[in-house]
């Protein structure tokens, strides 16, 4: 591990979203049992770029309670057909494979935070904060 690693690491260790395709959704969001968020992204899409470290840190601090997954939108048109989707970035909330919230644009950490805490039903923020 390197210096960097030491001071910004929380000790955790690397947990990614899970990558999503038209092949793949429905076995890892819809049959899935549990919160699963869902980051819709599109290529050239400035807000998605802005999002994704967001997403990967929620990844890491919500493991073991939340899935994080991202779909490329101009990948998966099968799948955005089905959702309605007509804008990046979307963040879906699924709980055993209904959506309970979504949300169109960028929002930052801390509003994902809270909209987590809330669907876990966990009055306590996760480390990592805005």
């Amino acid at each position: 591990m390197g210096l960097l690693d030491r001071i910004f690491s929380s000790g955790k260790p690397a947990v990614m979203p899970v990558h999503l395709n038209d092949d793949n959704f429905e076995a890892e969001v819809l049959r899935h049992d549990g919160l699963v968020l869902v980051d819709i992204w599109g290529p050239g899409c400035a807000p998605c770029k802005q999002l994704e470290p967001i997403i990967i840190r929620l990844a890491k601090d919500y493991a073991g309670r939340l899935k994080v997954a991202e779909i490329n939108a101009a990948g998966a048109p099968r799948t955005m057909a089905k959702l309605g989707v007509r804008g990046t970035p979307t963040v879906l909330y699924y709980r055993n494979g209904k959506v309970v919230d979504q949300v169109v644009g960028f929002r930052g950490s801390l509003w994902h935070r809270q909209t987590i805490d809330h669907l876990l039903g966990d009055d306590t923020p996760q480390a990592g904060g805005a």
